[in-house]
């Protein structure tokens, strides 16, 4: 991990995209089964090609951005394996000046997800990645507590999706996904139970904006990544808290390939935040988060 974080070249990067999926593995598995892949860049209205680890460092590299990159282990509900964690944080690390990888594990696993998240915190991910609606879990579920309190005695943080999801939008039945798993209510129970565990809440969590601003007021645990949506879109309630009362606690994400950087970064100019903002939300928020400095 201290070669990891010697090697990211911080000075070289203007910002810090903590939400990019990498969704194929140079063996060519997939993240979701295709149909599930098509339907979300329908949904997204999405051109962008799938990206290997080592694709998404060049694409990272050329634009000055540094990157936090996972897939999402989902085999129990979706009955499909994601591609290979083992070949993302290997390529993580051929390209550790731009990339930072997290891990993903199964919560539906029970113990063999604890042993799996200590596997991949040995190989060098950063952090790991949940979707409590595509994995079908609740996190505030006592039965998951083995598994955050083992993430929080390693040390490392947790991306969680919260809100609608463009997973199974559009879709007779929404794939059998629920959106009530993504309530950002449910992580405040976590965020208690384990004060040490480093929460992100991923995406502007529509539409519980307001239980999750309220959740990163309180919890001192809990932060919020500006992810999935363009910052156009974003509601008055989340501009006001990015610009005063949250300002050290949300961080720049783009959900790429949902979203691409260049469209992110364009959108989120026109919002008119002071330049102190911006840097704090673009990088300064994450080098904090991710210890990138040490």
């Amino acid at each position: 991990m201290s070669g990891l974080e010697s090697r990211f070249d911080l000075a070289g990067v203007s910002a810090i995209d903590v939400h990019v999926h990498v969704q194929i593995d140079s063996a060519g598995r997939t993240a979701s089964p295709p149909a599930l892949t098509q339907a979300m860049a329908a949904y997204f209205k999405s051109s962008e090609p799938p990206r290997t680890v080592d694709q998404t460092a060049e694409y990272y590299r050329e634009r000055r951005i540094g990157a936090v990159v996972f897939t999402l282990d989902a085999t129990t509900n979706l009955g499909h394996a994601p591609n290979s964690i083992d070949d993302l944080v290997a390529g993580a690390l051929r390209n550790a000046d731009v990339l930072i990888p997290f891990g993903s594990v199964d919560p539906l696993q029970g113990a063999a997800a604890v042993d799996e998240a200590r596997r991949q915190a040995a190989l060098g991910v950063r952090g790991f990645k949940f979707h409590p609606t595509v994995q079908a879990f609740d996190p505030s579920a006592p039965e998951h507590i083995p598994l955050f309190a083992a993430i929080e005695e390693l040390g490392l943080p947790i991306i969680v999706h919260t809100g609608q999801t463009g997973a199974g939008a559009g879709i007779p039945g929404g794939w059998g996904f629920r959106l009530s798993l993504s309530n950002p209510m449910l992580l405040d129970d976590v965020a208690a139970r384990h004060p040490h565990l480093e929460i992100v809440m991923a995406h502007p969590s529509v539409p519980w904006q307001d239980e999750a601003l309220s959740v990163a007021t309180h919890k001192a645990n809990v932060w919020i990544d500006l992810s999935g949506w363009s910052p156009k879109y974003f509601s008055p309630a989340l501009v006001r808290a990015a610009r005063t009362y949250l300002k050290t606690k949300v961080l720049f994400g783009t959900d790429m390939p949902a979203l691409t950087p260049d469209r992110w970064l364009g959108d989120f100019a026109g919002l008119g935040l002071d330049p102190d903002v911006q840097q704090l939300i673009l990088k300064e928020n994450a080098v904090r988060l991710l210890e990138l400095d040490r």
